[in-house]
């Protein structure tokens, strides 16, 4: 039967331009933000999960109209909701408690209307009735923990669970133990001390838990230190330094292989792909390495400023041997890697300086100290091979243990040793306290003493898995910061030929104290918690399973796997195996398993399952099996809210798709859910549309979906054609209106056309068999392209002949004859698009001019035969060069009435760059100025011409 419900505001609007923006920022500064907690792949940044969880909260003002009988009264209500959701996404304003309390105001007077009572005022009685009336918010892909935790910063009910352990444990450490533990004193000793001669303990936010974990932290480190701190000596640092001893920060090292010369005795070479240790503005220094061919020694000298030539040995198709400059190929490489003949060698040694890094060369009794440690061959488990993604397979590093040398792997294990020490230590302090009750373990859903050590040996692991990022083999130095860099600088374990070893009992970037202090600096990001008290539950579950754990109505919104994008359990691999070494006595059912479980893991790996075409196979009925048991407890009078990334782009014959998003689609449409929605969420900059000449989509895709109708009808494909001809225009428009970036387009308007699609139960071809969603997304997207020709018909006869002869031959030269054929088409001469400034025409040859061509001193006020095509051109050549700025907005302004149909152009000529004539720079100009078109309207409508010129009012 027809379901009825109430518009949420995410299926009509979004302030789109200011989430992008505070997603963007979130993204470019991470330190002090829940994210630093662990490394997570493709997490969605916090403030777009705050902003979409609120908007698919609310109703949308339409679906009022007894409240809001206007447009305009709908307008301006929305734009009131508006205003709180540009509030939610700022990350300063979002810790103000009075910016959350506006937010729940405004659900609980929505919430009021639909059950017909008086909206609460105070905030308690806020409080109990969104309690009562809304119901759990769960993520059943929970990942990074950024839905759950945001859900419970706005006071709701949140769950979550994941297959992945690594997965739950994170978002246990944001979700579950802040808020089970966010109003207790800190445990141990020294401030307790402090606490019983200051005074009472009154806060309700998390600074006990986190002087816990740096005293507890530091006590794990200290132990550490007396096992094995005589592995990390002190070094002696020269005089021009003022002597004495210091820390090192980190060694230098390079992998070697025998030389493949005969000649040269199997004398190891070093594989290095950067011998520049400092490349930063003040000083610079580089290792200058000196071969002997007679000893075959290499000596490794440190210089001041930059080296004249390249001199790394590894490149792009090989490596060179540095004693003979004979090439060696990385076959050779990757056998002698498999036969485990590949080592390694001392190049230098960064110190602590009294004023900062100090290079030195290679000491010889600190390289024999690292190289004479046993190793304690504890093999981890077998990395899972993925092409492109665990390269370092490739080279015989195919276990986990082979991506640490041995002074990393002991100094790991021990730190991992001292933390189930501590535990004990823990729970006695909390004991002694007087302040907790022994109680249950945490595995239990205890809250006493044991619990709380359960939970501060977590966080404790949490910092030694973030030791481990920085102190593997697969660590590069990196010259700009003069830091090692982590491990994961990207979603990947590629083949790292010179690494830098970090000092992980030290106290710079690397070491176990910087790293407990980012994860302190996470945590206490979440201070401003609600102080709500709200249940929380994070969980293990396989999504492909019935949810037997959940009985109630939910309200979904989830953060999915992305088809074939990323191998989460591979990746994570590298992580569990020392949170399983850390927290097996926590958590042995979570940690039963040797590796992360990967046989149901929803991604499309053509290793796992034997070739690309069953990947996808699988894919499709897991994703599918999940939403249909979504589905199941999924609230009808919510919409369903699903974040979604893809990469790679495919051209076929009628439009552009993607082969991951398409099968998620079809997974999704096939668990009997409709789409109503998509909107594009941006974390990129917005200027950096292009990568190597393919469109760089957007990060990500949030579907909004609802339950598909029962009593849907089946239609024919070319009624599905006159539909999206009927209703896809209005859309696409609406979308332009709201300045949609144009890269972002063929994404937003998959929304209403698979609205469109997904509301029938079937779209039959011609031989009766159902419409493929790939094909429906094909259609779309040539229906958009149909739609930005169709505009053309609005402009002047000048712009018309452009865009045909830039479509034809971008900014090249091309036949008079031809040109003159197009411009006789469109009722004009050549001579006409030549007076009006677009052209060159001579010796036969006609020419689009380049803006760098345009007249600097052109004013639409002044032009006696104004073009749209000239006033987008000055804008987009303003705009390149100043960007955001005062001059851009004053012509913007003085364009006046044309101002609309420019942007429309912009949309047009972005399309013809990038799909037609695949020139990313043109199409990076035209995206960019549509991507700033809101500020520069606003700016336009604010300022003045400073000239004193007279001003064409804009129409917006």
């Amino acid at each position: 039967m027809t379901q009825h419900y109430r518009k949420k505001l995410i299926e009509v609007a979004l302030p789109l331009t200011v989430i992008n923006d505070q997603s963007g920022k979130e993204k470019s500064k991470k330190v002090g933000k829940p994210s630093s907690i662990h490394m997570w792949w493709a997490r969605r940044p916090f403030a777009a999960c705050r902003a979409v969880l609120f908007a698919q909260l609310i109703d949308d003002p339409s679906a009022w109209p007894e409240k809001f009988p206007t447009l305009d009264t709908q307008k301006d209500e929305r734009d009131k909701l508006f205003d709180i959701i540009s509030s939610l996404v700022d990350w300063e304003k979002s810790t103000q408690p009075d910016t959350i309390y506006e937010a729940r105001r405004a659900l609980a007077k929505y919430t009021a209307w639909s059950n017909d009572d008086t909206p609460p005022v105070s905030r308690d009685e806020i409080d109990a009735y969104l309690i009562k009336n809304i119901p759990i918010v769960y993520d059943p892909f929970c990942g990074g923990g950024g839905i759950p935790l945001e859900a419970q910063r706005l006071g709701l009910r949140a769950w979550g669970s994941d297959l992945n352990p690594v997965a739950v444990t994170i978002s246990k450490a944001l979700v579950d133990f802040p808020e089970k533990f966010k109003s207790l004193p800190p445990m141990n000793p020294y401030s307790q001390n402090i606490l019983q001669n200051s005074g009472v303990w009154n806060s309700k936010e998390v600074q006990g838990l986190c002087e816990d974990i740096e005293y507890y932290g530091k006590l794990a480190i200290s132990g550490a230190f007396e096992e094995i701190g005589h592995l990390y000596p002190l070094i002696d640092l020269p005089e021009r330094e003022g002597g004495g001893k210091a820390d090192v920060i980190s060694w230098i090292w390079a992998r070697t292989v025998r030389s493949p010369n005969p000649a040269f005795n199997g004398a190891h070479v070093p594989l290095v792909k950067s011998f520049i240790l400092s490349s930063g503005k003040k000083e610079q220094f580089y290792i200058d390495p000196i071969p002997n061919r007679e000893t075959l020694i290499i000596e490794y000298n440190i210089r001041k400023g930059k080296p004249a030539t390249d001199m790394k040995t590894v490149h792009r198709n090989g490596a060179t041997c540095i004693f003979t400059g004979d090439a060696i190929t990385f076959d050779y490489i990757e056998n002698e890697g498999k036969a485990k003949r590949m080592g390694f060698t001392l190049m230098a040694i960064v110190a602590k300086g009294r004023t900062g890094r100090v290079y030195l060369e290679r000491n010889e009794e600190q390289e024999k100290l690292a190289l004479s440690i046993i190793d304690n061959n504890v093999e981890f488990g077998k990395i899972d091979h993925l092409t492109s993604c665990t390269n370092c397979v490739v080279y015989g590093l195919d276990d986990f243990a082979d991506l640490f040398t041995a002074r990393q792997k002991i100094a790991l294990s021990t730190i991992a040793d001292q933390i189930n020490k501590i535990k004990s230590i823990v729970k006695n302090d909390a004991l002694k306290s007087g302040l907790l009750p022994e109680g249950a373990a945490l595995q239990s859903g205890g809250d006493g003493a044991a619990a709380y050590a359960d939970a501060v040996s977590i966080y404790l692991a949490l910092i030694l898995d973030r030791v481990a990022d920085w102190n593997s083999s697969m660590s590069r130095w990196e010259p700009q910061t003069e830091v090692p860099q982590q491990t994961f600088g990207r979603q990947a374990i590629p083949m790292v030929w010179d690494f830098a070893e970090a000092n992980p009992l030290g106290s710079a970037t690397g070491s176990f104290l910087a790293s407990m202090k980012n994860v302190n600096r996470s945590l206490e990001s979440l201070r401003h918690l609600s102080t709500i008290k709200t249940s929380s539950n994070i969980f293990q579950a396989d999504s492909t399973q019935p949810f037997n754990e959940i009985s109630e109505n939910v309200i979904i919104a989830t953060d999915p796997p992305y088809y074939d994008n990323i191998p989460y359990s591979i990746l994570s691999d590298f992580f569990y195996v020392w949170l399983r070494k850390s927290l097996f006595d926590v958590f042995p059912e979570l940690f039963r398993t040797l590796l992360v479980p990967k046989q149901n893991e929803i991604v499309a790996n053509k290793n796992r399952h034997k070739g690309v075409k069953n990947a996808e196979r699988f894919f499709l009925n897991s994703i599918s099996t999940a939403f249909v048991n979504i589905a199941k407890i999924a609230n009808d009078d919510y919409p369903l809210t699903i974040f979604y990334a893809f990469k790679q782009s495919e051209v076929s014959e009628i439009g552009v798709f993607s082969t991951g998003w398409s099968t998620f689609l079809e997974g999704v449409l096939g668990a009997g859910l409709s789409v109503v929605g998509t909107w594009p969420i941006r974390t990129e900059n917005t200027t950096r549309m292009m990568a190597q000449g393919n469109n760089a989509l957007a990060n990500s895709v949030v579907l909004v979906c609802r339950k598909r109708d029962n009593n849907s009808a089946v239609i024919s494909r070319s009624e599905f054609n006159r539909a999206l001809k009927r209703e896809l225009p209005g859309a696409i428009a609406e979308l332009q209106a709201a300045n949609i970036a144009p890269t972002d387009m063929p994404q937003s308007a998959i929304g209403p056309g698979m609205a469109i699609f997904s509301q029938y139960k079937a779209v039959l071809e011609s031989d009766d068999s159902p419409m493929s969603v790939k094909t429906a997304l094909q259609l779309i997207n040539r229906e958009l392209g149909e739609h930005l020709e169709g505009i053309q018909g609005d402009f002047d006869a000048d712009t018309r002949f452009a865009i045909t002869w830039f479509e034809q031959n971008g900014l090249k030269a091309g036949d008079y004859g031809t040109a003159n054929n197009i411009a006789t088409a469109r009722g004009i001469s050549v001579e006409s698009v030549k007076h009006a400034g677009i052209v060159e025409s001579q010796a036969g040859k006609v020419r689009v001019l380049r803006r760098d061509e345009l007249d600097e001193k052109w004013e639409p006020g002044t032009d006696q035969h104004l073009t749209i095509w000239e006033c987008l051109q000055h804008l987009v050549r303003l705009h390149e060069k100043d960007g955001i700025s005062h001059a851009t907005a004053i012509l913007l302004k003085k364009i006046g009435d044309k101002a609309e149909a420019v942007k429309d152009l912009a949309y047009i000529l972005y399309d013809i760059s990038a799909n037609k004539r695949q020139d990313a720079k043109e199409a990076t100009a035209y995206n960019a100025l549509i991507a700033d078109w809101a500020e520069l309207t606003r700016q336009a409508v604010a300022t003045h011409d400073t000239r004193g010129n007279s001003q064409t009012q804009l129409d917006i």
